[in-house]
């Protein structure tokens, strides 16, 4: 008898005792390789890909996409077995897949569709959408290893069925004959009725129900404690852009050159982050209970777009990494978000944020402090705009950046000075260092 091993949900953080399944990276009967990644887990913090314990053969899945289980709940099984060929005839377990009846006498009706072959073992996801849809397993093709019935099968029939006999152009009725009359030779057409542009028809109205997702209920969660618990303003400026796009695109490529990573705006806005955070304090600090704890590191979050949606990874110490180490943190991290490989620790803490709406077309926003940090520093587009430059009217690529800080913590003239540091610094670009 073939080996069973449990496929359980493992620990994936302190303190988190449910998580949420995502998408099912392998499907039911497939067969895995040991340490492949099988589904998607979300937590209230990340995304992470659960991988398989043993290779062989992934059956009994019971939890679905959407769905939500605990920490050690049994999700699905594999069968231990080899990896078959891809011309293997069974798989373990499964029985015989070649179709036997067939040569010996059965019915026509016991064989699979045209261009399949007749199913050995049929998956219980695929026997289910059998009995809802009428059919008999022998009516669809089996693609799975040693002829196994997938769920996919199943659709891919149903798909292909529909879609037949919608191509089937309708019949139409005979026409009327009058007695002693020659059928008429050309039928007369009734003037067409104009098309509208518009939507014809009843209104679709119907709505559909999701749950919210771990990581936007926790993102929710803590939105809403952050303006519920902290006292929220925000200051705006505006920055010139043009001396650090000038410099920027000066050193470009000896900076792709020599540290194999491309030099981009966020690496400035953190050093100028740096910078500012050291001069006023508050706005790195924390209110805890009835103290504030004021730190000497500035562990720097940046607010980056993934495949759940926007998650904010920190980059430690970053008054200790160069430029070159900033970006290639940032680039490993947006790669990992995308694909939902994000850890819990990359999550955890995090003294201020750095938020980019830039990049979506943003122009102006008021940003929400994430609790318990008590800054968070804003990024919009850059747009050519007029401005006065010695008495001179000139058109010039400017950024609106906005502040929004803890007023218990942080007071109007540490927050207004912050942006001013953030606006000398990247304005006079010379200010920082290039390790090129």
């Amino acid at each position: 008898m073939s080996e069973i091993v449990d496929v359980e949900v493992p620990t994936v953080g302190e303190s988190i005792t449910e998580v949420q399944l995502g998408a099912w990276i392998k499907s039911e009967g497939e067969w895995v390789e040991s340490g492949e990644d099988l589904v998607e887990i979300e937590t209230e913090k990340a995304s992470v890909q659960l991988p398989a314990p043993a290779a062989g053969f992934l059956e009994g899945i019971s939890k679905q996409e959407g769905d939500f289980a605990e920490i050690g709940e049994l999700i699905a099984k594999i069968r231990v077995a080899p990896k078959p060929d891809s011309d293997a005839s069974a798989s373990p377990g499964s029985g015989s897949a070649t179709a036997s009846a067939d040569s010996t006498g059965g019915s026509g009706s016991g064989a699979a569709g045209s261009g399949g072959s007749a199913a050995s073992f049929v998956m219980p996801a695929a026997q289910r959408l059998l009995d809802e849809n009428g059919l008999s397993a022998s009516d669809v093709p089996a693609s799975g290893p040693g002829g196994r019935l997938l769920k996919e099968d199943v659709q891919r029939y149903l798909e292909s069925a529909g879609s037949k006999q919608a191509s089937k152009p309708a019949e139409a009725p005979p026409a009327e004959k009058s007695p002693g009359k020659p059928a008429a030779s050309t039928a007369v057409t009734a003037p067409s009725k104009p098309t509208s542009t518009l939507m014809t028809g009843a209104p679709d109205r119907s709505e559909e129900v999701k749950p919210l997702s771990m990581l936007r209920r926790t993102i929710a969660s803590r939105l809403v404690n952050a303006q519920q618990t902290a006292a929220l303003l925000t200051t705006f400026n505006e920055i010139d852009m043009q001396p650090v796009m000038s410099l920027r695109k000066k050193y470009k490529d000896a900076f792709l050159e020599k540290h194999g990573v491309k030099l981009g705006f966020m690496s400035f806005f953190a050093k100028a982050a740096v910078e500012a955070l050291r001069r006023f304090p508050a706005v790195n600090a924390e209110i805890r209970e009835d103290s504030a704890i004021y730190r000497n590191y500035q562990d720097i979050g940046v607010a980056i777009g993934g495949g759940k949606g926007l998650v904010v990874p920190i980059i430690r110490n970053t008054e200790r990494l160069s430029f070159a180490e900033i970006e290639w943190t940032i680039a490993d991290f947006a790669k990992q978000a995308t694909e939902n490989r994000l850890q819990a620790e990359d999550l955890i803490g995090g003294t201020f944020t750095i938020s980019n709406g830039g990049v979506y077309g943003s122009l102006l926003s008021t940003p929400i402090v994430n609790p318990p940090q008590s800054g968070i520093l804003g990024l919009h587009s850059i747009q050519d705009r007029p401005v006065a430059i010695e008495g001179k009217v000139e058109i010039r690529p400017m950024m609106y950046v906005a502040l929004t800080y803890d007023h218990r913590i942080v007071d109007g003239r540490e927050a207004v000075g912050f942006l001013i540091t953030i606006k000398e610094v990247i304005e006079d670009p010379a200010r920082l260092f290039l390790e090129l």
